[in-house]
């Protein structure tokens, strides 16, 4: 599929895959489309932002390659490694046959053994790739640096065969839940946007685009219990994505209101801290509006 005309263009395309994209988000998205510029997400938990890049991938008709960060992880496991198990049985039989070429030795560095890991394979397909770089901010500050070299030059050199660029960038897609502050350099090499809670009424759209079975009735019910959450002082204020999980839920149990009740019953759809499910059966009427 070929880039939207227009910010208003991309926003349809994006809610032909079932993401409601507010005005600022689409605008961005747009402009990182356009100037081949990476985009960083930020923004509360369960909001959407890796949904944008899988939706992305799956309206352009593009590979989705997801690099999910987290402590400790290296650039080998983000790169590229080595088959040393197959290296090993491939050196073992020329061992055996008794040859030591050394254009035999070579191939034991060539591309027959080489793993591509999320970054390779990135910068190989090149614009037919949407790369996700999820929780970027879990990464430490040294992994931070190396994936800023990556993303300003897309091209990544294996010294055993040479240096691999791609034709075109992929669009390029960081999330961040704001665990730490991001460095300024990795900041100003993307373009930003913070993903905020959804007004109510956008939520209860979203709501109905996931699940377009459940009664408007309840849906909005379920959206005004999850806004009401969100102002308690709450260690894990719900985020969109549970809001969705509640109404599932709901609808598995045949539920068709939300009294104190079904609350009860269904609370660990929506809250996942036990301090915080203590806190909300302390306001269980304040959340059902009573």
């Amino acid at each position: 599929m070929e880039r939207p005309a227009d910010v208003g263009a991309l926003t349809e395309v994006l809610r032909g895959g079932g993401y409601l994209a507010d005005r600022g988000l689409a605008t961005s998205v747009f402009v990182a489309l356009s100037l081949n510029r990476p985009l960083l997400l930020e923004g509360e938990v369960g909001v959407g932002k890796t949904e944008v890049a899988k939706v992305l991938a799956a309206v352009f008709g593009r590979k989705l390659i997801r690099l999910q960060c987290y402590e400790g992880i290296d650039t080998n496991q983000a790169l590229y490694e080595w088959d040393y198990a197959r290296q090993m049985l491939y050196i073992r039989a020329l061992s055996e046959r008794e040859v030591d070429d050394d254009q035999a030795v070579d191939k034991v560095f060539g591309p027959k053994f080489l793993l591509e890991r999320p970054l390779l394979e990135a910068v190989r397909a090149g614009d037919r790739a949407v790369l996700l770089v999820d929780e970027v901010d879990r990464a430490d500050d040294e992994f931070e640096a190396f994936l800023l070299e990556v993303l300003s030059d897309f091209q990544i050199t294996i010294p055993e065969i040479g240096t691999i660029t791609a034709e075109q960038p992929p669009l390029v897609i960081l999330t961040s839940n704001r665990t730490r502050e991001l460095h300024d350099a990795l900041k100003r090499r993307c373009l930003y946007h913070w993903v905020g809670y959804p007004s109510a009424e956008r939520e209860l759209e979203i709501v109905l685009i996931h699940e377009p079975d459940v009664s408007q009735v309840l849906a909005r019910k379920v959206v005004a219990a999850v806004n009401r959450l969100r102002e308690l002082d709450l260690a894990k204020p719900p985020g969109v994505a549970e809001t969705i999980d509640w109404v599932r839920t709901l609808g598995v149990l045949g539920e068709t209101d939300l009294d104190p009740s079904t609350i009860e019953d269904t609370l660990g759809a929506v809250i996942k801290e036990r301090d915080d499910f203590e806190l909300v059966r302390e306001h269980v009427g304040h959340i059902t509006g009573s």
